[in-house]
C-alpha cells in the first residue's frame, strides 16, 4: 500500500507496545471496529512481532505495521511476518538505503529539516514528526511546509484528544500519532468497550 493510503485510512495511528500477546489480536478488533484500521505495533516488547503476525491473520480490516523499527534488519524482520508498513524513530543513511530494498514503506520518524532532505533523497515523502511537541509541534510543521510542500506527515509524542483537532487541520498532516487510545489498565482488563468508544472519539476528530 502507498503509505499516505496507509496513514490516511484513520484520523489517528495509535501507538501501541503489547504486554500481553493475548490481547492483541482482541485489541485490535476493539480499534477496528471503533473506525481506527491503522495499527502500529511498536517493537519496544518481546511481544511485537508475533502479535504483528496475528493481528496480520486474523483481524480483517486492520492495516497492521511496525513502529520502533530502527535498522535494516527489523526493516526485513516486520516485512516477514505480514507488517504492511515500518515506521522509525528517526532516520540515518544506513535506515533509507535499507528502505530502498524493501517491499514494505518506511515512514521515518524527523525531527529536522536535514532529516526529511535525507529522506527526499532516498524518495520517502512521508513521514513522522517525532517527538513532535518536544521539537515544535505545529508550529514546526507549520514551518516546514513552506519549503517542502510535498512532504506529508503523521505527527506523534505529546498529542492528546484535546491537541490532535489543531494538528489534523493542518494541510501537511495526514493523522496523528498517539498511546491515549489504549490505556493501560483498559487493556489489561480487557475492556475492550472501553478501546472502541475512545477509537470512535478518535475517528471522529478529522475535520
Amino acid at each position: 500500500m502507498n503509505p499516505r493510503d496507509i496513514l490516511s485510512a484513520g484520523a489517528v495511528v495509535p501507538v501501541m507496545a503489547i504486554d500481553d500477546i493475548h490481547t492483541a489480536v482482541d485489541l485490535a478488533h476493539a480499534l477496528v471496529a471503533g473506525g481506527i484500521p491503522t495499527l502500529e505495533i511498536t517493537l519496544r516488547t518481546e511481544h511485537g512481532l508475533k502479535a504483528i503476525e496475528l493481528i496480520a491473520k486474523e483481524v480483517q480490516g486492520a492495516i497492521v505495521g511496525a513502529g520502533t523499527v530502527i535498522n535494516g534488519e527489523q526493516l526485513k524482520a516486520v516485512a516477514d511476518v505480514g507488517a504492511k508498513f515500518a515506521i522509525s524513530p528517526g532516520l540515518n543513511i544506513k535506515l533509507a538505503e535499507a528502505s530502498l530494498n524493501s517491499s514494505i514503506p518506511l515512514i521515518p520518524g524527523i525531527a529536522t529539516a536535514g532529516e526529511l532532505m535525507l529522506g527526499l533523497e532516498h524518495g520517502i515523502d512521508t513521514m513522522k514528526l517525532f517527538p513532535a511537541e518536544v521539537v515544535g509541534g505545529r508550529d514546526m510543521l507549520k514551518a516546514l511546509h513552506g519549503p517542502f510542500p510535498q512532504v506529508k506527515f503523521c505527527p506523534t509524542g505529546g498529542i492528546n484528544l484535546a491537541s490532535a483537532p489543531e494538528y489534523l487541520k493542518l494541510p501537511n498532516v495526514l493523522c496523528v500519532g498517539g498511546t491515549w487510545l489504549t490505556p493501560k489498565d483498559a487493556v489489561a482488563n480487557k475492556d475492550w468497550d472501553t478501546i472502541t468508544r475512545l477509537a470512535k472519539e478518535a475517528s471522529a476528530l478529522r475535520p
